[in-house]
């Protein structure tokens, strides 16, 4: 065997699309904590901005002391409750929609106008309704969710070959029989587009109802911590919240694509 094909055998292989990406991520992710580490102090006042070795400290110290296991869990039982009830009704109400033009172009404006309103400037409403229990968060979080979830939803159901839709019919085929065969399958890629948005903004209602009026979750945390002039706290749990609303979303994205693995 002649000395190239030696080299060539012993040659490590080569990393994979998807490895690559999570190596330049993680490049990338240290370059801008290091780039942060070192404006600290000369460029950037630490008291406003903290550092990541702040940050890393407090985190490390919540979770020796499961502070910051509890307050996630808080908002991620919200969140999460939030997420089903948000999407579910966003889903059937897109499909009963769309499935009428003349429903459609009636109830849109209505629609419309409502997701015009901040979800945020509903909060306090939602806690005189509901007290300051888990239910405004959960309320507030699946109004977050059902917007995103509808108008995406909306969108696939009204992009249906209709062509399909009327040959499913000829063949004596009633309204269930094409939402459940024709309609809602052509509408997963927008619905599983929608869920990847909303998910983030689900925790944003959450965070946001929290931060208002409670005495758990990951929203209560970030306002004590600002209460107490402590930025890295507030930094803290704002990369927590970050971190679990990315591998939330990636796991969506891999249900997507195992989903659609014929593709």
């Amino acid at each position: 065997m002649s000395t190239q094909a030696l080299s060539e055998t012993r040659a490590e292989p080569a990393l994979s699309p998807s490895s690559r990406v999570w190596l330049y991520r993680a490049i990338f992710a240290v370059a801008m904590l290091a780039a942060w580490q070192a404006a600290t102090g000369p460029l950037l006042d630490p008291f406003w901005v903290s550092s990541p070795v702040a940050v890393f400290k407090t985190l490390v110290a919540w979770t020796a002391s499961g502070q910051l296991a509890y307050h996630l869990l808080i908002t991620f039982k919200e969140t999460f409750a939030g997420f089903v009830l948000g999407a579910t009704a966003g889903v059937a109400f897109a499909l009963l929609v769309g499935a009428n033009d003349t429903l459609h172009r009636t109830v849109d404006p209505f629609v419309t106008a409502v997701y015009g309103v901040p979800k945020v400037a509903l909060a306090p409403l939602f806690i005189m309704w509901f007290g300051i229990g888990l239910a405004p968060k959960i309320v507030l979080a699946a109004i977050s969710v059902f917007f995103l979830v509808f108008f995406s939803t909306l969108r696939g159901v009204r992009e249906v070959d209709l062509k399909m839709v009327d040959a499913l019919r000829t063949m004596g085929a009633g309204k269930f029989a094409v939402q459940r065969m024709v309609i809602f399958p052509s509408a997963l890629p927008w619905l599983f587009t929608g869920l990847k948005l909303g998910l983030p903004y689900g925790f944003v209602g959450a965070v946001a109802a929290e931060m208002m009026a409670s005495n758990a979750g990951i929203g209560y945390l970030t306002q004590n911590s600002a209460g107490q002039l402590d930025t890295a706290g507030v930094f803290a749990a704002l990369f927590a919240l970050m971190v679990v609303t990315t591998l939330l979303n990636e796991a969506l994205g891999r249900l997507e694509s195992w989903i659609f693995r014929w593709r």
